[in-house]
């Protein structure tokens, strides 16, 4: 199941990412390596699609993340409309 949040923080240094869920949860980890468009620098807030995936004991960690450009664009036209 595809969830969706939003860019908390970006180590370049270390390459680790941590993503806020769009409806509260736990902020989760991941390697920019793990992003479907790696070249992509990520930055905070931009809105990122992804799944679940528990490792190390059960920890959950966001896998095959894929960049929402479009929902953003969705969303910015329906606040202009009304």
């Amino acid at each position: 199941m595809t969830c969706y949040g939003k860019i908390k923080s970006y180590d370049s240094n270390a390459g680790t990412v941590s993503i806020t869920a769009k409806k509260g949860g736990d902020v989760l980890r991941f390697k920019k390596s793990d992003l479907q468009q790696e070249a992509e620098m990520p930055k905070v807030d931009q809105r990122f699609g992804y799944e679940t995936s528990e490792v190390d004991g059960g920890k959950k960690r966001a896998v095959n993340l894929q960049h929402q450009q479009g929902d953003i664009q969705k969303e910015q036209a329906g606040a202009q409309q009304g």
